[in-house]
Order: C-alpha cells, then sequence, then structure tokens
C-alpha cells in the first residue's frame, strides 16, 4: 500500500507519518512512501487557483500511475488531501480511469484498518476518547468505518457533534478572521475539550482541528494512527494526559531540529565571516 506524505505530516507533524508507518508495518502491510515531490494542491482550491491544481494532480496521475493501474491502495493521514483524491481529483477528470481507480483506493487512515480488521490482530484501547472529526471528513468519506475501528478496539468513545472546529486550514491564521475562528471554535468545541478528564484521549485526523485545540486550550489532539501504535505498544500512560508521551517526544525534536538550525547557522556565519580574509591573502 501507500502512504500518502501530505505537507501537513510531512513537515509540521512527521511524527504522525512515523506512527502510521509502524502500525502498518506491524500488521504485516508493506509500507510505500511516494519519494517524488507530490501534492494534493489542497490550498489552491480554496483560493480558486484550479488550474494550478489540475496541474498538481496531473503530476500526481504521471508519477502514480503503474500504482494506480495496480490497484494499490493508498492511504491519506489528512482528510483534507484524502477528499481532494476522493472527491475534486474525480470532479477534475470526471473521464479518466486512473483518476476513477485512485478515487475508489483511496482510504483514510481508520478506514484502512478497518476494511482489513478481520485479518488484523488490532490492540485494545479502552480509553475514554473524544473524536473531533474534520469537515471534509464528515462530508465526504464519512466516519462510520472509522468509528468502527475504535469499536472493534473496545475504545469507549464519543464522536463530537461540535460542528467546525473553526480553523479551517489557513482562515484561523488570518488576522481579520481570527476572531470569527475562535466564536466557532468556543461554539462546541472548546467546551467540551476543557470539560473532558485529563484521563480521556483527544482524537482529530485534521492538521487545523489539532492545531486549533493545540492553540487555544491546554491539550493536545492525537491523530487517530498515533491513539493505535500507543495501544499497540502499551505506551499509553495510565493517569495523565494520554498524549503526554507523544508532545514530549515532538518537543525534544523541534529542540533537536533548533540546535542543528543554529549550528548550521553558525557555521555558515563563520565561513562568510572568514572568507574576505581568505581571499585577500590569496590574491597577495
Amino acid at each position: 500500500m501507500i502512504l500518502w506524505a501530505d505537507k501537513f505530516n510531512n513537515y509540521f507533524h512527521p511524527e504522525v507519518a512515523q506512527a502510521a508507518t509502524e502500525v502498518l508495518e506491524t500488521l504485516g502491510f508493506d509500507v510505500s512512501v511516494p519519494r517524488e515531490h507530490l501534492c494534493c494542491g489542497r490550498p489552491l482550491y480554496d483560493f480558486g487557483m484550479l488550474d494550478q491544481a489540475k496541474r498538481y494532480l496531473r503530476h500526481v496521475l504521471k508519477h502514480l500511475g503503474p500504482q494506480i493501474e495496480a490497484g494499490i491502495p493508498v492511504v491519506v493521514l489528512e482528510p483534507s488531501c484524502a477528499s481532494v483524491l476522493r472527491d475534486e481529483m474525480h470532479n477534475l477528470f470526471p473521464n479518466d480511469d486512473a483518476a476513477t481507480k485512485l478515487a475508489t483506493n483511496t482510504s483514510t487512515f481508520g478506514a484502512f484498518l478497518d476494511k482489513h480488521t478481520a485479518e488484523l490482530d488490532l490492540p485494545r484501547m479502552t480509553r475514554k476518547t473524544l473524536v473531533q472529526a474534520h469537515c471534509h471528513h464528515k462530508a465526504i468519506m464519512k466516519t462510520k468505518q472509522d468509528e468502527a475501528l475504535l469499536k472493534k478496539m473496545g475504545a469507549d468513545y464519543e464522536l463530537l457533534n461540535a460542528g467546525c472546529c473553526g480553523m479551517a486550514g489557513s482562515f484561523g491564521f488570518e488576522s481579520d478572521k481570527y476572531d470569527v475562528s475562535l466564536a466557532i471554535a468556543e461554539h462546541g468545541l472548546l467546551p467540551r475539550i476543557r470539560e473532558a478528564a485529563d484521563s480521556t484521549a483527544i482524537v482529530a485526523d485534521g492538521f487545523s482541528c489539532r492545531e486549533q485545540v493545540a492553540q487555544l486550550t491546554d491539550r493536545h489532539a492525537l491523530h487517530t494512527a498515533e491513539l493505535v501504535n500507543m495501544a499497540m505498544q502499551r505506551s499509553m500512560p495510565h493517569s495523565g494526559n494520554p498524549e503526554e508521551p507523544v508532545v514530549r517526544k515532538r518537543n525534544n525534536e523541534l529542540r533537536r531540529s533548533r540546535h542543528r538550525a543554529a549550528a548550521v547557522l553558525g557555521i555558515a556565519a563563520a565561513v562568510a565571516f572568514t572568507l574576505p580574509f581568505l581571499w585577500r591573502r590569496i590574491r597577495s
């Protein structure tokens, strides 16, 4: 199967893609991640740049042509990207057989595992869990299969009826829309998060939803892949916030990245400082 390396989880939260890979490989799947620069072009649709979006998708169809023809399933971690391959892709190329096959064979992480639960040894996860479904997830893919996975794992889960998280891609980051974004989040999502017990797991597959929770509460939402991986490794804390190990690992990685970046900048500055002197010595 192909694990789609979307830009959110490739560049901002690689730990989600790492968790998904660990789960899929542990369950016996042969995971392939495209090395080519592939993007569904999701932000382009939001700003009406359909011609550019079609170019991105043509590149996807060309690069994944053999795998699409072979019917290899594609697992997408970010719901907004999955909705492109399931919906916009087919609408932009209605007569393209490859586009139709790709749409048919694209699944969210939870839905893909649910399709194969009969032959999988899934871990148990009995923790109380609140699930915030991404708007594209609810509108395009629906959540029945993802919910079925949690049921089969034994999770005491609740699919929140809180509506949109309010972030909606870049919407919540724009200064003139911030107050609207905050009001939407406070309408249903944030009060439920704040009311939740510390031991309750918060799950949100959408990058926007996780970001909104992290920005506006003292909790951090997990992706389904992280939840399953923690249950599989039995690494979820018995008390306290379930996300604590993931957040700690993420923060450690960020610190290491900053130290590496600072070291590179320091070397570059040193080279830039000494080059003029070296050049003068060479010329003399």
